[in-house]
């Protein structure tokens, strides 16, 4: 746990709040309630407090950006019409284009900050996975509006995506201050070992958000479903399941830690131990957080 997670806990939460990101103060409690620096502090506790704000801030943007797009009943044509603003600030801002939605606006801060701390690589690296998961959005969105729900193969491949792991992933080695080449980022274990990773992540997202999700619109987005519908099991077969898968992507990161230890780097070694911080923080904060408990709380009392 890093030791600045209360300040920034409270830092963020005020910056969000002058965001404008958050339309009323019911939506500003709940995410006082749940406490997303503790994410930050549980996933990033290597980082200065500068890197660990820009970090969380950065987590804390996708989850509002999430609870207004993603988790809405945001028609996928409505998703697209939104991505030029975005788009236009990832691939910079030139021939007077006017920024006027919130969420894009605060994206551009944070990517001048990111470019404060970052060198090119890193920034364009971050820049075209952030651009990755926006347009992935819209894949979700057509889901939800045609009552859809994807083929397992379509969904493990697009989940890499609409997770936004990758987009925090770029900015581990940012965070920890041991900058990767674009040749240790290339390297073919660096994919597969992220790869596994971010498929643990979004995995574990999606059994613990299952029961926040499985009465929404979103229901059909989620690997517990898909299992169960195209493989005609039970919702408790299909959990059993995903661990199995779990445990698999999890023995693939193990396999993978040789070859890369092989190569002497201490960006490379910082940014795996940066993967793992992730996937046990991801669930640490979870599993404590209202955004994730109160649903389960619900669920059981119903049950």
């Amino acid at each position: 746990m890093s030791p600045h997670v209360e300040r920034v806990d409270r830092e963020t939460l005020e910056w969000l709040i002058a965001s404008g990101m958050l339309r009323d103060a019911e939506t500003v409690e709940r995410y006082r309630q749940a406490r997303y620096g503790w994410l930050g502090g549980r996933t990033y506790p290597y980082a200065e407090h500068d890197l660990l704000r820009l970090v969380t801030d950065w987590c804390v943007w996708l989850f509002a950006f999430d609870d207004a797009f993603c988790e809405s009943d945001r028609r996928a044509a409505e998703i697209a019409r939104a991505l030029p603003q975005f788009y236009a600030v990832l691939e910079g801002l030139d021939g007077g284009y006017v920024v006027e939605d919130r969420f894009a606006r605060t994206l551009l801060e944070i990517k001048n900050r990111i470019a404060a701390h970052a060198d090119g690589d890193q920034l364009d690296r971050w820049c075209a996975v952030t651009k990755d998961y926006l347009f992935a959005q819209v894949w979700e969105a057509a889901n939800r509006e045609d009552e859809v729900v994807p083929s397992l193969e379509d969904y493990l491949f697009m989940r890499r995506r609409t997770g936004a792991m990758l987009t925090v992933f770029a900015l581990i080695d940012i965070a920890a201050g041991h900058r990767l080449t674009p040749e240790e980022w290339r390297h073919p274990a660096m994919r597969a070992i992220t790869e596994s990773a971010n498929d643990v992540v979004v995995w574990d997202n999606d059994l613990i958000s299952y029961a926040k999700e499985s009465e929404g619109g979103n229901a059909r987005n989620n690997l517990v479903n898909v299992l169960a519908v195209h493989g005609k099991v039970s919702r408790q077969t299909a959990m059993e399941r995903i661990g199995t898968m779990r445990n698999q992507a999890i023995a693939n990161m193990i396999e993978r830690r040789p070859s890369l230890e092989a190569l002497g780097s201490e960006a490379v070694r910082a940014y795996v131990r940066g993967l793992e911080f992730w996937i046990s923080g991801s669930v640490d904060y979870s599993l404590t957080s209202s955004r994730y408990t109160v649903a389960w709380q619900k669920r059981l009392s119903e049950e």
